[in-house]
């Protein structure tokens, strides 16, 4: 039965469509009707269109995520800078984060997966695992220079000391998610991209955290050094 439907007072109409995910992306295909279709019939009809639906969730989950990120990276500051008693020692750390998503991201390209909204739930948990292996990392290097070495000798000490720790943790979590990835069933290809995001992410990251952590630190140190600030070496805050 035919019948007039109303959005917020206006008259409307609804097109729906069902998007075969093995053949074709969804956000690809409302990109091209946007640009070639909705845009023309807006600037020359003056009537409103909106995606909706599953769309519309996507929209908002991803708002609520760039908040959410947001919050994460100011906890995890704060608390970096209660732990190790500095506010420079932290960014360390946290600049380590771009590193791991790097590898997710090319995990995505390697098995050619799209980025889903999962895939953006893993980042969130790779980040965290990524952060715990340079918090071991960074922890041990404090120790090492309140003992009085150099801060290159400090570097280099913690990343031999702690390259069985982080190695070990990176190789556990990898080993228990590879079987997920290469599982054909049904119920769990929604959540391979997660997957593929922790597991490549963290593989990729580790080797990055040994050379860059250590890296960042000390420059970090000789940016100290050249602004008279003293080294990090008590319980309190220190620059």
């Amino acid at each position: 039965i035919d019948r007039l439907q109303r959005i917020d007072g206006q008259l409307a109409i609804l097109v729906t469509a069902d998007v075969n995910e093995d053949t074709a992306n969804a956000n690809e295909i409302l990109a091209s009707i946007q640009a070639k279709d909705i845009n023309p019939i807006l600037a020359n009809y003056g009537v409103e269109a909106s995606f909706e639906g599953s769309s519309k969730d996507q929209r908002e989950t991803l708002g609520d995520m760039q908040m959410g990120v947001v919050i994460a990276l100011v906890l995890i500051y704060l608390i970096l800078a209660w732990i190790f008693a500095s506010y420079s020692w932290p960014f360390a750390i946290l600049l380590a984060i771009p590193l791991g998503l790097t590898g997710a991201v090319l995990g995505h390209l390697l098995l050619d997966l799209n980025l889903t909204i999962l895939s953006l739930f893993g980042f969130f948990g790779l980040s965290g695992i990524v952060i715990n292996d340079s918090i071991v990392l960074v922890t041990f290097y404090q120790q090492l220079r309140a003992e009085g070495l150099s801060v290159r000798e400090a570097a280099v000490e913690a990343t031999c000391q702690r390259l069985r720790a982080v190695l070990l943790t990176t190789l556990t979590t990898v080993a228990g998610l590879l079987p997920i990835i290469f599982e054909t069933s049904t119920q769990a290809q929604f959540l391979i991209p997660m997957a593929v995001s922790i597991v490549f992410g963290l593989a990729y990251g580790t080797l990055l955290i040994l050379l860059f952590v250590p890296a960042s630190l000390t420059v970090i140190e000789s940016l100290r050094g050249r602004l008279g600030l003293k080294p990090v070496t008590s319980a309190y805050l220190h620059d």
